[in-house]
């Protein structure tokens, strides 16, 4: 297995094993090597070079390393009985994770994605060691340190993790792609959320989470770092149509940095999108500090937070696939998606200023206050509240990638596009939990949060009516490359037709 990014697979009709002439039949042929051998069950065939394995693959690596963060974040406070310290360490997490996250396509097209999603991961395995180790020696410093390298780490891993879920599906099927790798990965934050679950389900009392729950976590977010090292880079890769993605295939350090100015220069319009990029993390604080670590104990939290997951699986499937439908033109779908958000905006987060007002910060900050437990009277609305905050941030998600994908299929210019979005993002959570460390009104967070979501829909929406098209041509591909025509176009891809002989 090659190392670098930097290196294509020989073309599949320079040198074709006999026993793929067999299994393939029909079908465009692939390279030579183990990596292009079918396997399967039944009629589903793949191999191991194929976007489809290697997006199950990156989206377990998240579902054992930001998949567990995310189930212990959900719990509210990092598992501690005071946010404070999870909201300290995460102005530091998602302060470096800005800053890093924004130039870490230049990072991922340079190194591939195998380097950085392993080194990725193991920041996630750090910082949760920092918490373990403060139920023992009260080492603020530690968390804060371990939260600021996450933001290093992280910043790396979603930029590999996006480009290979946004670049390697052909344009038809971006959106499924994007939904299956959020299932997945959202599945780690079910069965991280039911760890504390069943440690706690019958502690009715609040406190922190225990020892055993936070070694669990880091034993999967190990095995996720280590996972990482069997992805493939994306020169390897082959669709079933027989293309290949678009890379560098000779990057450098300055070409990649200057790469990442070349996407301003072409797309300019993209900072249109950035407020839907900075409210795409904003209300998590919201959700896991003022609503489910403030009003409910230590197992409520855990099942809200498993709740919380399962929904965002509901609301990628919904989105992801409702976004691929082929009775729509693309652009009609953007536009879709534009106008079902809004409409979601609206119902969910109106729930929840109802249900926002009925308590404040000092309230639940009282040492008298009672937190409610699942066997509390009225229990069931704040329950499908959290679950459709759940639904809510997989539609935001899903949609905000995939209007992404639409843009583009250059693996290079996605891992840039990724990183802005990634970055970006990060600024808006450093900013939510930092005035959430300064013990805002919980109706001013709440407020900030909805405006945020409903005002950058409509900030964005020029791009969406404007941008998105049917199909991106070959030609406008190829722009942001160093590659042909030749190194790319498969038997079968329909957009080699619109390329001319020459190019060819």
């Amino acid at each position: 297995m090659a190392d670098t990014a930097t290196e294509k697979p020989v073309q599949a009709t320079k040198a074709i094993p006999e026993e793929q002439d067999v299994e393939s039949a029909g079908q465009p042929s692939r390279p030579a090597g183990w990596m292009y051998r079918p396997f399967g069950i039944g009629p589903f065939r793949t191999w191991y070079a194929s976007p489809p394995t290697q997006l199950v693959m990156v989206a377990i690596v998240c579902f054992l390393c930001p998949g567990m963060f995310n189930a212990l974040s959900g719990t509210g406070g990092g598992g501690q009985l005071d946010p404070k310290l999870a909201d300290n360490a995460n102005v530091a997490l998602y302060s470096t994770f800005s800053v890093v996250g924004f130039f870490a396509g230049s990072l991922v097209n340079r190194l591939g994605v195998k380097y950085t999603l392993s080194f990725g991961g193991f920041g996630y395995f750090i910082y949760t060691a920092s918490f373990l180790s403060y139920n023992h020696d009260s080492n603020t410093g530690f968390v804060i340190f371990a939260g600021a390298l996450l933001g290093v780490c992280a910043g790396v891993l979603w930029a590999a993790q996006g480009t290979i879920m946004t670049s390697y599906p052909t344009e038809a099927e971006k959106g499924r792609y994007i939904s299956w790798f959020w299932m997945i990965f959202n599945l780690g934050g079910v069965i991280g959320s039911l760890i504390p679950l069943g440690q706690n389900i019958h502690a009715a009392e609040t406190g922190n989470v225990g020892d055993g729950t936070y070694i669990a976590f880091m034993v999967l977010m190990f095995a996720g770092a280590v996972l990482a090292w069997g992805l493939v880079d994306a020169g390897h890769i082959q669709r079933s149509d027989g293309s290949h993605v678009i890379i560098m295939k000779n990057p450098t350090w300055r070409s990649e940095i200057f790469g990442m100015w070349e996407v301003f220069r072409s797309d300019p319009y993209i900072v249109l999108l950035f407020p839907m990029f900075i409210a795409s993390n904003y209300f998590y604080t919201y959700q896991f500090n003022d609503v489910n670590s403030a009003r409910f104990n230590t197992r409520t939290r855990a099942l809200n937070s498993t709740l919380y997951w399962s929904s965002q699986i509901v609301g990628a499937y919904i989105f992801g696939y409702a976004l691929d439908t082929k009775m729509l033109t693309r652009p009609t779908r953007a536009k879709a998606a534009l106008a079902a958000l809004f409409t979601i905006t609206m119902a969910i987060w109106g729930g929840g200023y109802a249900w926002q007002k009925q308590y404040t910060r000092p309230e639940v900050s009282a040492k008298t206050y009672v937190k409610d437990d699942w066997t509390t009277s009225g229990y069931v609305g704040p329950m499908f509240l959290y679950m459709f905050y759940g639904f809510y941030d997989a539609a935001w998600q899903t949609t905000v990638y995939w209007l992404l994908g639409s843009l583009t299929n250059n693996s290079r210019k996605l891992a840039n596009l990724v990183a802005f979005y990634k970055g970006i993002q990060s600024a808006g959570g450093a900013i939510a939990y930092r005035v959430d460390a300064l013990e805002a009104p919980y109706m001013h967070e709440f407020g900030a949060a909805w405006g945020l979501c409903a005002g950058s829909l409509v900030v964005a929406a020029p791009v969406i009516f404007m941008k998105v098209r049917d199909t991106v041509p070959l030609e406008d591909d190829l722009k942001f490359s160093d590659e042909t025509a030749a190194d790319v176009v498969g038997e079968d891809d329909a957009r080699s037709s619109s390329v001319s002989d020459e190019k060819i």
